[in-house]
């Protein structure tokens, strides 16, 4: 018996392992679970962007909603910025974009997001996440009465999404789910 323990220990640490890495599998109905979650993430920071743009939002609500939107993001992702008036994009940290976006100089500013759509599906990196991404469109007309500005375009952006496993203490169990960031938004095409 006792030549035959260690095989046994092997046996169960192995089943182990692959129990681990099949519970780590996205189910096809998990999947379209999660693929709806990032696609309510994308659509809910649209309205984030739309309230921090809009002229009209108080400051103290505007800060509100950076913080949740913030909240929506993996750590240290940036947010493209571009203009038809030059061919470069600026990248700023999810704050400083958000901050940007209140202060810009008009006097009426309308951001909206549509054909909201993956253009990749999720794939697992070797850190064990799944990362897609979400193409949107994004419409930004900015007016100014006083200095006769009126300013459109129209930005092709890509979003970058992060799948990852997480648990949680509930009553004193440990849950797990399955949990959707953004990541990176990079600007791929600005046009008027």
């Amino acid at each position: 018996m006792k030549k035959y323990f260690p095989s046994f220990i092997l046996m169960f640490l192995l089943t182990s392992v692959v129990a681990v890495a099949q519970s780590n599998d996205i189910s096809p109905q998990r999947k379209q679970a999660i693929d709806s979650l990032a696609l309510e993430k994308v659509k809910d920071l649209s309205k984030y962007i739309s309230i921090i743009g809009s002229k009209e939002t108080q400051f103290s609500e505007a800060n509100r909603v950076m913080d949740r939107a913030e909240e929506l993001f993996a750590p240290d992702a940036e947010m493209g910025v571009s203009s038809i008036n030059t061919k470069e994009v600026a990248y700023y940290k999810v704050r400083r974009y958000f901050e940007r976006l209140m202060a810009l100089n008009y006097d009426r500013v309308n951001i909206s997001w549509y054909d909201i759509h993956y253009i990749s599906d999720l794939e697992r990196q070797p850190d064990g996440r799944f990362v897609g991404v979400v193409t949107v469109y994004q419409r930004f007309e900015g007016t100014s009465q006083e200095a006769g500005l009126n300013y459109r375009d129209t930005t092709k952006k890509d979003i970058t999404i992060y799948v990852e496993r997480k648990s949680t203490q509930v009553a004193g169990r440990t849950i797990e789910f399955w949990d959707v960031m953004l990541g990176d938004i990079r600007v791929t095409e600005t046009t008027s």
